[in-house]
């Protein structure tokens, strides 16, 4: 989860810093931005791997639970037995 976190944040912080060279921003404006941009992002980014590990898990358990099919036997393979 922690990994995810940081990977939101980094990609937030470069999403402000990117957007703010576009507006042509001063420095400091950026900087605020990009980090408030990169808390947002870090904390979607948390709130979006619990849901996906919450449901993964889920799922994983109802496979589990339901009963497996039984396999047919397997066919001769010798031609002879028609």
């Amino acid at each position: 989860m922690k990994k995810l976190m940081l990977l939101g944040g980094m990609l937030g912080f470069g999403i402000g810093a990117i957007f703010g060279r576009l507006q042509e921003a001063s420095d400091s404006t950026i900087l605020w931005r990009s980090c408030v941009a990169a808390l947002a992002a870090g904390l979607l980014m948390r709130w979006w791997g619990k849901l996906w590990i919450t449901n993964l898990k889920d799922t994983l358990a109802e496979q589990a639970r339901r009963p497996q099919p039984q396999l047919a036997p397997a066919k001769s393979a010798n031609p002879s037995n028609r």
